[in-house]
Parts: C-alpha cells; sequence; structure tokens
C-alpha cells in the first residue's frame, strides 16, 4: 500500500508556493502600476531623463515599503499553514532581489545608493508587519 504523498507533491506545498507567488505578484503588480501613475502623472521625469530629486525617490522607497506589506499580508492570508513564515519568505525573496539590484546596479548612476539600500533594508520589515497585520504570530 502506498500513500498518496510518495506519488504527488502534499496539497500544503502547493499551496504554500501559491501563496508565496500571490504575495511577490502583489509587490510587483502594485509596485509597476505605482510607477506608470507617476510617470504618467508627470510626478516622475520623464523615462529617457534621470530622476535625480532625493524626495522622488524617498516617495518610491515609501510607498514600496507599503506594497512590500500588503504583499507579505498577501501571502500570509493564502498560506495553508504558518502565516508568519509565508510573509517573511516573500520578505526574504524581496531582501535578496533588493540586495542583488543594489550590488549590480551600483555603477550605473541609476540613482542614489541609499534608495536601493533602503529597498533591501525595509524588506524583512515590512514582511513581518504584512504577517502580523494577517494575524501571523511573532
Amino acid at each position: 500500500m502506498t500513500s498518496s504523498m510518495t506519488t504527488r507533491p502534499p496539497r500544503r506545498l502547493v499551496r504554500s508556493a501559491l501563496a508565496i507567488l500571490a504575495g511577490m505578484t502583489t509587490v510587483v503588480a502594485l509596485s509597476m502600476g505605482a510607477d506608470e501613475v507617476m510617470y504618467a502623472t508627470h510626478v516622475f521625469p520623464p523615462r529617457s531623463e534621470p530622476m535625480h530629486d532625493p524626495r522622488l525617490f524617498a516617495l518610491a522607497l515609501a510607498y514600496r515599503a507599503v506594497f512590500g506589506v500588503a504583499g507579505s499580508w498577501v501571502a500570509a492570508r493564502v498560506a495553508p499553514h504558518h502565516p508568519m513564515r509565508h510573509a517573511l519568505i516573500v520578505g526574504g525573496i524581496g531582501l535578496a532581489l533588493s540586495a542583488l539590484g543594489a550590488i549590480v546596479t551600483r555603477d550605473m548612476d541609476l540613482g542614489p545608493a541609499w534608495y536601493s539600500w533602503g529597498l533591501a533594508a525595509s524588506t524583512l520589515p515590512c514582511a513581518w508587519l504584512g504577517g502580523r497585520l494577517a494575524g501571523g504570530k511573532a
């Protein structure tokens, strides 16, 4: 007699992966959408021109932090178990991608270093907050 666990992945594993994907998709979709609004309303300069105003980078960092909380909240709410763990996995992925982005673009003059490293530094606290708001245990 074989158990169903030996022939297919557990349903909870699939649901966990989907929860994390839903959280990441939320962060990316909201960030890209907000960026488009900022360009369309001329808050940000045209894409062909560099952005120099530190206040605009601070604005982008602020709304990305809010979206990081939202994405982690989604992951925690959809998670089949351990909501805080799922929220923090979303944050860990964000941390890895943000740090990699900061390193790769270091010499590209795409903006101040504090912005890139601020994104990386804010991901785990935002993920924790999203997990807590979703009812996850600390």
